[in-house]
Order: structure tokens, then C-alpha cells, then sequence
């Protein structure tokens, strides 16, 4: 899944939301209810790099990928492992894209 959401603040701005909020990027995707364990994020300038594991009752899928801030936007290029089969990817795109939106406001 490929995101990008265009932003009008600074870049430090941004990273520092995405950096406080990156714990409820990819909650309730699809309407799913899905527990995240954070096992991996580290910034690169202003790269994110992560790897999550979404425990759904007995089932548990990683998710990994990175979030690039630019001076005019976010994209966010993750791999929602088996949830990708689960979720239609236009809704996941949407639903991440109104949790981006909102961690701009």
C-alpha cells in the first residue's frame, strides 16, 4: 500500500506528529479489530522505518514499511501482510489517508 498526503507545516512539524502519532497510523483499519506490538521504528533524517505485528485473536500478520516526510508531503509505502487480503486496499488507503489528515490538523 502506497499513501501520500500532501502538508502545508514544516517538515520538523511533521515529523515530530508523525513520530508522537505513529502508534494510531494503522488502528482501526477496515473496521477490523486489530491489536499493534511496535517490534521496530527508527528514524533516518526524515525517514521512518517500522515493523509492527497486528494480532487479530489467534491470528498475527507483521506489518513493516516506511514513512518519507518531504517539505510538501508524507508517503507512506507499508506492507499490511495478510490484512492486504482482508481489507480491500482502496479502503485501507482511505482510512490511513483520514489518520494522516487529522495528525496534520
Amino acid at each position: 500500500m502506497r499513501i501520500t498526503v500532501s502538508h502545508n507545516r514544516s517538515k520538523d512539524e511533521v515529523v515530530q506528529s508523525v513520530d508522537k502519532s505513529f502508534n494510531d497510523l494503522f488502528q482501526g483499519i477496515g473496521g477490523i479489530p486489530v491489536k499493534l506490538t511496535q517490534e521496530h521504528k527508527s528514524w533516518q533524517g526524515s525517514t521512518l522505518t517500522f515493523a509492527l505485528t497486528a494480532k487479530m485473536g489467534m491470528l498475527s500478520t507483521p506489518i513493516k514499511g516506511t514513512i518519507e516526510v518531504t517539505d510538501r508531503d508524507i508517503t507512506i509505502d507499508a506492507d499490511l501482510g495478510i490484512l492486504e487480503r482482508m481489507i480491500p486496499a482502496k479502503k485501507a488507503q482511505e482510512l490511513v489517508s483520514q489518520h494522516v489528515r487529522g495528525l496534520l490538523k
